[in-house]
């Protein structure tokens, strides 16, 4: 979880009281039940309750947990998805904290702004280049320029972040495959196709491989079939690829921000409009007969609701990933979100379908 605000330790805490509330009628009526079947004394299964609620409570409410930290100097580190949002962002973060930076941008070789704004901290330790994540040939040449910025450094590659991401919307009758294999493209295979790539410098480091997730890599939601399937697919590549790398000692952690349309912009409301469009213009007529327009307007308006939706401060998500990065113990999974994204997330993992359903669809 991200650093841990007052705000954010009020709604979680609060959170937690209601549930022991809701649950601490029943619960231990259920359990002292189970427990007297097998002879147990009633009241340590209350006890047992109270105890497992106050250490959530704690955990909830508690700062992190220091874990030591690695040394920075003459470590690199390479960022995808730098043009702009917590990629740019990021790429001057640890710049600034002394780490060597390979920044790959999409549009440098267009002379994108983004580009240009990390070129113009002209320092040896910041190193721009071209990188779109669908191309093999491009990721090739990325590896040959990081080996070459790195020298005869026997260090390898410190740590790759996979950022590099697009999004999109639509409900699933109105979404062509096409849509389906460019989102993922670039979410899941760009993230597969850049980690293979780097991972035998990041394994000559001992270092780390750091994939951006979000949210809708652990729960479905309506509008937003296309960027669920591609990151739910990168939580599972992390996973397995967690486990692979434990033999050489990589550290691979998954960062699942929640909503940051209103701070990356990646959703503004022309774009949402003119995408409306398209997709109600190449919709199949029974689909659209079915659906009709008031509905699929309906849907839309929800989608431009949340164009400046979400939290602007990009800072826990940076937080986030450069404690995956600098942490000897780093965690596994990181979730800089909202409360109110995180008890989502919390009860839509953890409660039967049947329950969370009702909740929230």
């Amino acid at each position: 979880m991200a650093s841990t605000s007052w705000v954010r330790v009020v709604l979680l805490v609060s959170f937690s009281v209601l549930l022991t509330l809701a649950l601490g009628f029943g619960l231990p009526a259920v359990l002292n039940l189970a427990a007297g079947c097998f002879g147990f004394a009633e009241k340590s299964v209350t006890e047992c309750i109270v105890f497992v609620y106050l250490v959530f409570v704690a955990y909830v409410a508690m700062p992190r947990v220091p874990r030591g930290v690695v040394e920075v100097k003459n470590k690199a580190v390479f960022i995808t998805g730098c043009d702009s949002g917590y990629g740019k962002a990021l790429a001057k973060h640890l710049h600034k904290l002394g780490f060597t930076v390979f920044a790959g941008c999409l549009l440098k070789d267009d002379d994108g702004e983004g580009a240009k704004e990390l070129e113009e901290l002209k320092c040896d330790r910041m190193n721009v280049l071209q990188l779109d994540v669908r191309s093999e040939e491009q990721v090739t040449k990325a590896v040959e320029y990081v080996q070459e910025g790195l020298g005869d450094k026997a260090t390898g590659l410190w740590a790759l972040v996979n950022n590099a991401g697009i999004s999109t919307f639509g409900e699933v009758e109105f979404t062509s495959m096409d849509t389906y294999k460019q989102v993922s493209e670039v979410n899941l295979w760009g993230t597969i196709r850049v980690t293979k790539a780097f991972l035998p410098l990041v394994r000559r480091a001992k270092g780390r491989v750091v994939n951006l997730a979000g949210v809708y890599g652990r729960m479905g939601c309506v509008l937003r079939s296309q960027l669920c399937v591609s990151k739910y697919g990168v939580e599972a590549f992390s996973d397995c690829l967690r486990y692979e790398m434990r033999l050489w000692g990589v550290k691979v952690s998954i960062v699942e921000a929640g909503s940051l349309a209103g701070a990356k912009g990646n959703l503004a409301r022309d774009t949402v409009s003119a995408t409306a469009n398209k997709l109600w213009h190449e919709a199949a007529a029974p689909v659209k007969e079915d659906y009709g327009k008031a509905h699929f307007d309906q849907q839309m308006a929800l989608v431009r609701s949340g164009c400046t939706a979400g939290d602007r401060d990009v800072r826990p998500v940076l937080d986030d990933i450069t404690d995956a990065i600098v942490s000897k113990r780093p965690y596994t999974r990181y979730n800089p979100m909202e409360p109110h994204w995180w008890i989502r997330m919390q009860l839509m993992t953890h409660l039967p379908a049947a329950l969370s359903d009702r909740l929230y669809f």
